[in-house]
Parts: structure tokens; C-alpha cells; sequence
């Protein structure tokens, strides 16, 4: 890989505005591939969750990247205005499904606010909420009837629980916590990647507990605490 594309990966990594900028200022093309992969999909699939995702993102389209699917744009910007807009125009983008590759909970066959919540984009999150999209939506199942996963599972054990303020949004807005699925496979295709079996949101908050996952034990019993007070059960 050239030193320049090694850069401004990197800097996805970082989610560093200034490094992109310097990539690109020293000549790197935003449209073309490296190792077969755009740019914007080297950002979007990257595992780093922060505030400032959505400015990376910004910069790369208004240079002429290109989304696979430009209908999460505003969700992935975390652009409430743009968001409402798209809404008011076509109101049956409250039931659009996408699919996106994750280095943590599956987007495929997801809603738009699977994607919010993935991402931890909370503004967008809320304005879809508020414009009634399904709390309890189910992505898509895969072949073996893995998945079919309702937005509050990206939330329950996220990077750094960036997405627990999502958490909390779904869960006062009636996001089920008894949802059971057959199986979930975290971080498919990449190096960590961990099926799980017979999960619910609260059994998917305590996978944050193995290694691979690299989550903060006190961030998983916050979220579990969040999820059995929700359910009405009792938290020691």
C-alpha cells in the first residue's frame, strides 16, 4: 500500500479531519479504490465510533466521494435537518432497508435507524423516532436464520457506548428488551468475528464482557442496569 493511502487510513482510524484533508491535498483521489475498496466504505467500515465520524464523512462527499446508498446519508452525517427533509418528501424512507458492512452488530437488510444506531448518531436517531419509525424493526436473517436483530441491540454494547444515548431514546420510546433471537454474528468477516446463540438484548450487553469485544466492564453493567430496570426486573 503507498505511504499516502497507509495516511489516510490512518486517519480514518482517528476519524481526524486534518489528516484526511492532508491526504487529499497531497493528491489521493477520493473516488478511487484502495485495495479494491472506495474510500467512504474504508471510513464507514472502520470500528472507531465518535462525534466527529459524521465530519469525515462530510468532507469525503462534498469532494465527490459517493455512498453506495445515498439514502443514509443524512442518517450517517447525523444531519437532523436534511434528515427531516428527506422524510417530508418521501415519507417511505422510514421504511428503507440497507445494508452496509459493520465491525460490530450486522447491517444488513437494516432500517435507518439500525444505522443510527450503529453509528451512535443520536440526532438522527431521535428525528426518525419522533417521525415514527419502528423502534422494534428487524433486520434481515441470513442463511441460517442468524440475525433479525431490532435497532437497541447496536446500542447495548457499542464502541466506547458511544450509542447509549440511543440506548435510552429506544428504550423510553418502548424498544423491547425480550426480543430473543436464534443467533447474532458480531463483527462478521472481520478478525473478531463471534457468533452468538439464543441472544437478547440484555445476554448481547454481557458479550461486551468477552476480550474480543473490548468493551469497559462498567459500561456493560451500566447498559445491562438500563435494560432490566426498562424490562422491570430487578438489578442488583
Amino acid at each position: 500500500m503507498a505511504t499516502g493511502e497507509a495516511e489516510l487510513l490512518y486517519a480514518f482510524e482517528l476519524h481526524s479531519v486534518e489528516g484526511i484533508q492532508a491526504a487529499l491535498k497531497a493528491g489521493l483521489d477520493p473516488r478511487s479504490p484502495i485495495r479494491g475498496k472506495s474510500p467512504v466504505n474504508w471510513l464507514t467500515e472502520m470500528y472507531s465510533r465518535s462525534e466527529r465520524f459524521s465530519d469525515c464523512l462530510r468532507l469525503l462527499l462534498d469532494v465527490g466521494a459517493v455512498l453506495d446508498d445515498p439514502v443514509v446519508a443524512p442518517v450517517l452525517l447525523d444531519d437532523s435537518d436534511a434528515l427531516r427533509a428527506a422524510i417530508a418528501a418521501d415519507p417511505s424512507v422510514l421504511g428503507h432497508r440497507t445494508t452496509m458492512v459493520s465491525a460490530f452488530t450486522p447491517l444488513v437488510g437494516a432500517s435507518l435507524l439500525h444505522v443510527a444506531a450503529e453509528f451512535g448518531n443520536s440526532k438522527a436517531a431521535r428525528v426518525l423516532v419522533e417521525a415514527g419509525a419502528d423502534v422494534d424493526a428487524r433486520a434481515a436473517l441470513d442463511e441460517f436464520g442468524l440475525n433479525g436483530h431490532t435497532p437497541l441491540f447496536h446500542t447495548v454494547n457499542s464502541n466506547k457506548n458511544y450509542s447509549e444515548p440511543i440506548l435510552r431514546l429506544l428504550l423510553g420510546a418502548g424498544a423491547r428488551c425480550d426480543v430473543r433471537l436464534s443467533g447474532i454474528t458480531w463483527g462478521k468477516g472481520f478478525e473478531w468475528e463471534t457468533t452468538i446463540f439464543d441472544v437478547t438484548p440484555i445476554s448481547y450487553a454481557q458479550m461486551g464482557l468477552l476480550p474480543q469485544f473490548h468493551r469497559l466492564e462498567s459500561h456493560v453493567y451500566a447498559n445491562i442496569h438500563l435494560l432490566l430496570q426498562a424490562a422491570g426486573r430487578p438489578s442488583p
